[in-house]
């Protein structure tokens, strides 16, 4: 099987918006076309934006109207799927040929989910996944997704399965997902922590599979003309850490910190084969006469009409 070059689109949200954040995304194209890359990942909440330090004017019990309105602009602020911005992206994924992740805000009635994207360049978008457990106070302005939107597509470049930042942490979405038969993982996300590039080794090593990570890169709350609580205002509010790991937890490229950038690395899915040799986590190194895992695909509605 031939190798690949995969790739991380280090990028933030730009402050203006959605239609700005989509301009810088695009204007990576060429970047991406002399790269050669067959995949690039890009981070969560990407178009839409991760508000970070809001607080949606919300306390135990009741909401402020300000709060309200904060909410109205970042609804407005999410994007259609399917909608003009998608149609931008496959536009990019056909035009530099790489298949595309890409973390955004979905807009589905008056309900927001955090999801990522996939685009083919030769079939535009082709699979969602929206994150199944938001995390803390992200419960607040997302819903959450369920067990019909966890894709593995099969890719020139590996089959490609997506966790969205802490999903990652949730050990039974894992399981899932290895069982999908996932080559190459990608994992979106806004955690910049150090403690991230433990994660993304262990799950990368866990599953004998490669992983690419791309986070977002915020300046200070001070350069972005916002006050977050209990903030140094000079530090970045997100500095980044995206990075690129093979499946015996190598890290292939990176960290990126501080600046935004386009990471890539070469792969080739015949070391999937050699590194599981000793370890393939739902294969021989399993015990499904003791542990078992049910995973239930089908959509959730709210409302059912028969006729």
């Amino acid at each position: 099987m031939p190798t690949s070059i995969v790739a991380a689109l280090q990028i933030g949200s730009r402050p203006e918006g959605k239609a700005a954040t989509l301009e810088a995304v695009l204007a990576y194209e060429e970047r991406i076309k002399a790269s050669g890359a067959g995949l690039v990942v890009m981070p969560e909440a990407l178009l839409g934006g991760y508000p970070k330090g809001e607080t949606f004017g919300t306390y135990l019990g009741y909401r402020l109207p300000e709060g309200r309105k904060a909410f109205q602009r970042y609804y407005e602020n999410a994007i259609d799927v399917p909608g003009a911005e998608t149609d931008e992206l496959a536009g990019l994924a056909q035009r530099t040929g790489a298949h595309l992740v890409i973390g955004v805000i979905e807009r589905s009635g008056n309900t927001l989910f955090c999801t990522a994207l996939f685009f083919s360049p030769e079939e535009g978008l082709v699979g969602k996944h929206r994150k199944l457990m938001p995390t803390g106070t992200e419960r607040l302005i997302w819903g959450q997704g369920d067990g019909s939107t966890l894709p593995v597509l099969d890719t020139p470049v590996g089959k490609l399965g997506a966790a969205i930042c802490w999903e990652n942490h949730m050990p039974l979405l894992r399981t899932a997902m290895y069982a999908k038969g996932v080559q190459v993982w990608c994992a979106p996300t806004v955690d910049e922590r150090d403690v991230w590039q433990a994660s993304m080794r262990h799950i990368a090593h866990e599953g004998r599979l490669f992983l690419v990570s791309a986070c977002q890169v915020q300046p200070s709350p001070k350069a972005l003309g916002i006050e977050v609580p209990q903030w140094d205002g000079e530090r970045p509010l997100i500095q980044g850490n995206s990075v690129i790991v093979g499946p015996l937890g190598e890290v292939l490229a990176g960290p990126l910190r501080g600046e935004e950038g386009l990471l890539t690395a070469q792969i080739d899915l015949e070391e999937l084969v050699r590194a599981r040799y000793d370890f393939d986590v739902v294969g021989h190194y399993a015990r499904p006469d003791v542990f078992s895992l049910v995973v239930d695909e089908r959509e959730k509605r709210t409302v059912e009409f028969r006729r």
